[in-house]
């Protein structure tokens, strides 16, 4: 796509980020997250924007979803964003319906030199042409521009209202066609759990819920395209395996609960060891030696397709406003905000030896707080 849309001079950017944390601290965090959205845009000077978040409302959305249009007004509002004429925002807040409600966003803005963008109607199967902004978040179910599809609810019994799905959008521009998926899969629920064996039982379940968006995708109801699919994917590393290899001297003090006798936590200490984080920007394991452990993707090596990763992990930030690069002790640091595309997408991608290019994988806000997840971008230009 870059080498096509680049060719007419249409830089991409495409961003997910998980939003959950902006939302119980509007105050800071929103407007630090806003800030470096904005500068990131202006520095890459997309022409095509292309923004996937998850958690829409907050952990806590009965409380917090009140502050989701705020945020979405100063975000069409924003310097930034001033000359993308057109936008398209698909929000679901509506939790009151449990059986539908995802809390993902989708927002999309093209800039006002950019012609011929069109997007295509679910429903009456033709695309249309853009114009004008538009905000949608009351009946997503309906949208005709927008695919929804939640996982069955046997995929993650424990939770009897999952949150996590899909949605998927379709544009074109002159004869190039392409698919945006917009995905939130499940998390690890106990870190006792996943660590119990390799693979986990959390990587299996998520393994088996992106098979179900691929298949979902790529079925016959529709033309198959080249697409992106980009969100909260919760990938972890594989925390028996990182376990084993980082404490392989270490001894292992067993908690139990006081009240079920059920262990509680699992201590491993080692002699030599200075209580430093299992991963930090500055020390401490390298990034390549946590990628060795990054494999749940690698099931689907045929179908999905990523660039190199040199950033570190996404995720468990600290949503302290003053600590831009500590990591929490809840989880194992890992890359759960990911961009990955189909083999025609990376075909796309190519382009002669001798024509210049510019693609970016890389996190915002490196050393400011974005909350528990940075967001991630991809730029795509010529």
């Amino acid at each position: 796509m870059a080498g096509k849309l680049a060719a007419q001079g249409a830089g991409i950017l495409l961003v997910t980020a998980n939003v959950g944390s902006l939302f119980e601290d509007p105050e800071n965090l929103q407007k630090t997250w806003l800030r470096e959205f904005c500068q990131t845009v202006q520095a890459h000077r997309p022409l095509f924007v292309a923004l996937h978040c998850q958690e829409v409302g907050g952990k806590n959305y009965e409380a917090s979803m009140t502050h989701v249009d705020s945020f979405i007004k100063e975000l069409l509002s924003s310097d930034a964003l001033k000359d993308f004429s057109r936008a398209r925002v698909y929000l679901d807040k509506n939790y009151q319906s449990q059986e539908q409600f995802t809390a993902l966003g989708c927002c999309y803005f093209i800039h006002e030199s950019l012609k011929n963008i069109q997007q295509f109607d679910f429903k009456a199967k033709k695309f249309r042409k853009v114009v004008g902004k538009e905000v949608c978040s009351d009946a997503l179910p309906s949208a005709a521009m927008l695919e929804k599809e939640k996982f069955p609810q046997d995929y993650f019994p424990e939770v009897r209202h999952s949150v996590l799905c899909l949605l998927q959008s379709r544009f074109s521009h002159e004869a190039l066609a392409f698919d945006l998926v917009n995905i939130h899969l499940f998390h690890d629920a106990s870190n006792l759990v996943a660590w119990e064996k390799s693979p986990s039982v959390y990587s299996g379940t998520r393994q088996k819920a992106l098979g179900f968006v691929m298949d979902r995708i790529t079925d016959q109801r529709f033309e198959r395209l080249p697409y992106f699919i980009f969100g909260d994917f919760n990938f972890r590393l594989d925390s028996k395996q990182v376990i084993e290899s980082l404490c392989s001297t270490a001894s292992v003090q067993t908690v139990r609960s006081a009240d079920t006798n059920e262990v509680d936590k699992l201590i491993f200490r080692e002699s030599d060891n200075d209580r430093k984080q299992l991963y930090s920007r500055n020390r401490g394991t390298s990034i390549n030696d946590l990628l060795e452990f990054d494999r749940e993707l690698s099931v689907f090596k045929e179908r999905l397709h990523e660039l190199d990763i040199s950033f570190p992990p996404s995720y468990p930030y600290s949503e302290d406003s003053s600590q831009g690069k500590q990591y929490m002790n809840t989880r194992c640091p890992s890359w759960c905000d990911r961009i990955l595309m189909s083999a025609s997408a990376r075909d796309l991608l190519v382009k002669p030896e001798n024509e210049e290019k510019l693609i970016t994988y890389d996190n915002i806000g490196p050393n400011v707080c974005m909350g528990d997840h940075k967001v991630q971008l991809t730029y795509l230009s010529n």
